[in-house]
């Protein structure tokens, strides 16, 4: 984990707001506590936080949790901020809601992009879940697209375009312990990281 990781890198163009109202969002806070205690989304020990959740508001817009939530058990709808557009190739984020938007809001952007029917993102780390996918040839970013950059997102993109389903599992191999997991909403995504790490291990 390199000491600028879990930071935002893209152009943030964020006006705080209320609450968002978003159907579903008890359960995808419910699929990140679970997360959390399993150690998947967190703090590392130098107070970057990792890991990040998302579920798909309307058309490209999705609500996500917020950046530097990481150390907390629990959110509430506080900690989530709703993207309202994304450019990848200028690499900025329009957002809004009581909290900024997760650095890692444009790879979550990429995959409703590439895929319509996917309904919720979930991106978590772990050293062991990560070495082994490698390993065993899971769909891969290249490891020259680092993390926060416009590079990773449309790599992502085309990982999402080439499994060729509403589902799916990525190693982010430019982005040291990172991994995606999407479905069509948020209980299979979040079954797709339980089949990563009762295989594997967190």
């Amino acid at each position: 984990m390199t000491n600028n990781e879990g930071y935002i890198k893209y152009v943030s163009l964020y006006e705080k707001s209320d609450v968002i109202e978003a159907l579903g969002w008890e359960e995808l806070n419910a699929a990140r506590q679970k997360c959390f205690m399993l150690g998947l989304v967190g703090v590392y020990s130098n107070g970057i936080g990792y890991g990040n959740l998302s579920i798909r508001y309307k058309d490209e817009e999705f609500l996500i949790t917020g950046t530097s939530t990481g150390s907390k058990p629990a959110l509430t709808c506080e900690d989530y901020s709703l993207v309202r557009s994304f450019n990848m190739s200028r690499n900025s984020v329009v957002c809004t809601g009581p909290a900024q938007a997760s650095s890692e809001s444009m790879t979550h952007g990429a995959i409703y992009r590439a895929r319509h029917g996917v309904n919720c993102v979930i991106h978590i780390h772990s050293k062991k879940i990560y070495d082994s996918m490698i390993r065993d040839n899971y769909p891969a970013t290249p490891k020259e697209a680092a993390f926060g950059t416009s590079e990773i997102a449309l790599a992502i993109e085309k990982c999402a375009e080439n499994i060729g389903k509403d589902e799916g599992q990525i190693v982010l191999a430019g982005h040291d312990e990172g991994i995606i997991a999407y479905g069509e909403n948020t209980e299979r995504a979040l079954e797709l990281i339980m089949e990563l790490y009762i295989k594997y291990g967190g």
